[in-house]
């Protein structure tokens, strides 16, 4: 029997990646996303291993019903991988792009997070994964909502992961921290050690199975990751990104 997935955020890019790569490895994926005629080309690739579900992780109203309809189509849920945020420079720091950041990487992110933690404490155990950032170690003046809704993000799996550990340590909580990635969203001015899609959806996957509790994508970020946080706040504060 083939395991089955769910890959919230699999039209594009990481995503994307992470769908097919599964596929290619005997899982039955359920696809989400809002444009329905990319998944409906994923799953033209392959269409006994792909089940589409389109909606608008911002449409919370709608997004548990939209989820729990889709693991009963699967007949069950083994992994549940989150890739669905967005992200803007916004160095005017216009009101509207940091709310909606908001609204999908604090808000969407709980809603799914939050019911996949839930679907797997009844199901007895699962793998659950999401796509954070390196961007939420410090908060960057570029871009304030992201880094800031990336660092929730890093703590409410923290939390989720203490959770499962003191709850029997059944459903494991992988946390993603990609640095730059050839995206659309991951590919911009400044970018640098920028990984190729199918590159870091492989180390993404091994980390899942292996229930690693954090990874960084590629694994140099974490060199990173560990200078700007040990950076001291006066030299951070006069760094401009």
């Amino acid at each position: 029997m083939s395991k089955k997935a769910i890959v919230v955020g699999a039209t594009s890019g990481i995503g994307r990646g992470i769908a097919e790569l599964l596929v290619s490895r005997g899982y039955t994926v359920g696809i989400t996303g809002r444009r329905e005629h990319l998944l409906n080309e994923i799953k033209a690739s392959s269409p006994a291993s792909f089940i589409v579900s389109t909606f608008d992780i911002n449409d919370t109203e709608n997004v548990l019903e939209k989820l729990e309809d889709l693991a009963l189509k699967l007949g069950g849920v083994d992994l549940f991988v989150l890739s669905s945020g967005v992200g803007k420079r916004n160095k005017d720091l216009d009101l509207e792009p940091e709310l909606s950041t908001i609204m999908t990487n604090v808000t969407g992110f709980t809603t799914a997070v939050n019911w996949a933690y839930k679907y797997f404490e009844k199901a007895g155990g699962g793998k659950l994964a999401s796509i954070s950032s390196i961007a939420g170690t410090r908060g960057f003046g570029l871009s304030p909502s992201y880094s800031a809704s990336k660092s929730y993000q890093i703590k409410y799996l923290e939390a989720l992961r203490q959770k499962a550990k003191t709850s029997g340590g059944k459903i494991s909580v992988t946390d993603i921290r990609p640095g730059f990635v050839d995206t659309a969203m991951g590919n911009g001015d400044g970018a640098f050690w920028i990984a190729p899609v199918e590159k870091a959806s492989k180390q993404i996957v091994k980390a899942i199975d292996n229930k690693r509790g954090v990874v960084f994508v590629t694994k140099r970020w974490r060199i990173i990751s560990i200078l700007l946080r040990l950076m001291p706040r006066p030299i951070f504060e006069r760094l401009k990104f």
